[in-house]
């Protein structure tokens, strides 16, 4: 992605107080340290084992933030990502396969990094394609059509895999054939493709599945660990260095579960904590609120054998080792805000050419978010990040137009902006 568009999408993005799907590490400042940690003691060894992590912050403590700054961790180390929003209806822990239908629907290739994180409404396709040419070719950029030998190479590979369950191969194999010329016409290998993607999000019926494609199950309740085990074998098979999931129970969806269910969930949690570090290539981040850990009717102080596995978050900043990272804990100074605002004002000024000299320096900088942050009460239930990012892009818009208003007054605007959003 060209510098310049990639500045224009930051920036975009910043205008509304959200962070961008890339290019969160152009102005992010105080998870450093975190970072640099959880680069050295979890992405360097993915492959080799999994881990999972637990983040608590109350809402607005940055989890989300940092999870699309840890996605661009993961990119860059070659790593799939894969982002999980839990809630009650579609992606609820207390039933696995909806899990997993989520994980594969949200897969991300580096690819999707290096081209800006445009959206592409078939991202375990990529997995797929990329896998063939990497176990085909080396390489894992390939066209839509390849020779009969390659396809056999990589098949031949796949089969070999014993890690791997064997419809789940046998999909995989499906979709791999699509790319041998002599396999289908041109215009149906796009519905061949689809129908088999659909396998893997839990789509269809096994009558037509079992006759159209040999396989003898589809992924179930009973079987949805296993396949979740094989998309780790497969990833690791295909090159990549392992798979990052960041599970964000936004909603706080085991609060409103039933009795059963909310056991079923914690079932799920505690299966997947005494298992993950069998499973190499998994590095699973499960973000939530305090509610989470200490609810007596919802959390997982009402499983014993959960709370133990998981324990308490520790009062301090956290560490990459730590079990829970608590973000309640992270204090972001004035100073920590005014860094970012000068790189912000950096990536504005890529974002637009004719902008460099007219923007304010370091000075006026600092001083704009100094007198903004004077107006922000401690106690807002809006963070002052978002109001600091959205109040910068219009301070900058302002000068850009020739206008002029105070921090104060551009202050209350950008509170009205955000409460209407």
């Amino acid at each position: 992605m060209e510098q310049q568009d990639q500045a224009i999408t930051v920036i975009e993005s910043l205008r509304t107080g959200l962070p961008p799907n890339v290019g969160v590490e152009l102005y992010s400042v105080g998870n450093e340290k975190l970072i640099d940690g959880i680069k050295r003691y979890h992405i360097s060894g993915i492959k080799n084992r999994g881990t999972i992590r637990f983040i608590n912050g109350s809402w607005g403590a940055g989890k989300t933030h940092f999870f699309r700054l840890l996605r661009e961790v993961a990119f860059k180390s070659d790593c799939l990502v894969s982002n999980v929003e839990l809630n009650a209806n579609d992606a609820a822990l207390n039933k696995f396969e909806r899990i997993f239908f989520t994980i594969v629907r949200n897969i991300a290739t580096p690819t999707y990094y290096t081209l800006g994180g445009k959206y592409d409404v078939t991202p375990f396709g990529n997995v797929l394609r990329e896998s063939l040419g990497f176990l085909s070719t080396g390489n894992r950029v390939i066209g839509d059509e390849i020779v009969f030998e390659q396809y056999t190479k990589a098949n031949e590979r796949l089969f070999a895999d014993h890690s791997i369950d064997i419809d789940f191969k046998k999909m995989v194999q499906k979709y791999w054939e699509t790319f041998i010329p002599e396999s289908a016409q041109p215009e149906t290998r796009d519905q061949l493709r689809a129908e088999i993607l659909q396998w893997f999000s839990g789509e269809g019926k096994l009558p037509d599945y079992r006759k159209k494609f040999g396989v003898n199950k589809m992924v179930s309740k009973d079987n949805a660990k296993v396949m979740f085990q094989s998309l780790a074998g497969f990833v690791r098979l295909s090159g990549y260095q392992g798979l990052l999931i960041e599970f964000d129970e936004a909603e706080m969806a085991y609060s409103t579960m039933r009795k059963a269910a909310l056991r079923d969930a914690h079932n799920n949690l505690l299966s997947l904590i005494n298992n993950i570090e069998m499973i190499p290539g998994l590095f699973l981040i499960y973000a939530t609120t305090p509610d989470f850990f200490n609810d007596p009717k919802h959390g997982i102080t009402i499983y014993g054998a959960l709370a133990g596995r998981i324990g308490k978050p520790e009062s301090r900043p956290p560490k990459a080792l730590d079990k829970i990272w608590n973000f309640d804990e992270v204090t972001t100074s004035l100073e920590d805000y005014q860094s970012a605002a000068i790189k912000i004002r950096n990536i504005y000024a890529n974002a637009f050419l004719e902008a460099k000299e007219k923007l304010p320096d370091d000075t006026n900088t600092k001083e704009f978010v100094a007198r903004l942050n004077n107006e922000h009460p401690s106690m807002s239930p809006v963070r002052f990040w978002r109001v600091m990012v959205t109040g910068l892009i219009s301070y900058f818009d302002d000068i850009m137009e020739g206008e002029t208003r105070t921090p104060e007054k551009l202050y209350y605007d950008v509170m009205d902006k955000l409460r209407e959003a």
